[in-house]
């Protein structure tokens, strides 16, 4: 065999960017601004990590809302998770036709300071953030507010030394992230450990987030 390089595993993600974002986000920042300023009634009761100072969570239930805003947002993550499950699966139409997905969807409104620890998200198995505003970027703050995604194999029990620790994309060790542009939905797996850094703009970070798991109709 020739002598070939190539990842034998790999973290699957995929992106992909809503169209006419600007004229849906502009109706998606004022609403979810109007609903964070009503407080409690939003927002979400019990919150699994310790919410930081600048940071404003709301409950899980955003793609219930009627709103035509959020209804165009639902279609377009669940069509672009769709595909990415269908393609990564090998799914048939007819497989994907029984396919049923249970989700939480929520918004996170994050302010000067703000930020989010790693985490990961628990039983679930896909998961998404689709960006309404990304915020200002301060020129001596070029990572703030980056959702950063950890490598698995940091977390491994690994010996390092000049003959691996400049390894590049996609094997290296390091962390891979992700600058939000307006409309930009990512999605990654649901046990990737992630985090957003501290964000330093003046204004605010707006974010969608949802979890997902699925089943199969008339499963034996």
């Amino acid at each position: 065999m020739p002598f070939e390089l190539y990842p034998a595993f790999s973290v699957p993600f995929a992106q992909d960017v809503l169209p006419n974002h600007q004229a849906i986000n502009a109706e998606l920042k004022a609403l979810l601004l109007a609903r964070e300023a009503q407080g409690s009634r939003y927002a979400n009761p019990n919150p699994s990590l310790a919410l930081q100072q600048g940071v404003f969570e709301s409950e899980f239930v955003l793609f219930s809302w009627p709103e035509t805003s959020v209804q165009l947002l639902r279609q377009f993550c669940w069509n672009t998770l769709g595909r990415a499950i269908q393609e990564l699966n090998g799914y048939s139409a007819a497989e994907m036709a029984r396919l049923q997905i249970f989700s939480h969807t929520w918004y996170h409104i994050t302010r000067h300071g703000g930020f989010t620890i790693t985490h990961t998200h628990p039983m679930a198995s896909w998961s998404g953030v689709y960006c309404v505003d990304p915020g200002e970027t301060p020129e001596d703050r070029p990572e703030s507010g980056v959702l950063r995604f950890h490598n698995p194999h940091y977390y491994s029990n690994q010996f390092v030394d000049p003959g691996n620790q400049r390894l590049q994309t996609p094997f290296h060790h390091g962390t891979w992230n992700i600058r939000f542009s307006p409309g930009q939905l990512i999605l990654f797996p649901s046990w990737l450990p992630h985090e957003v850094l501290p964000f330093y703009g003046r204004d605010e970070r707006i974010t969608i987030a949802f979890n997902c798991w699925f089943s199969m109709k008339d499963a034996a």
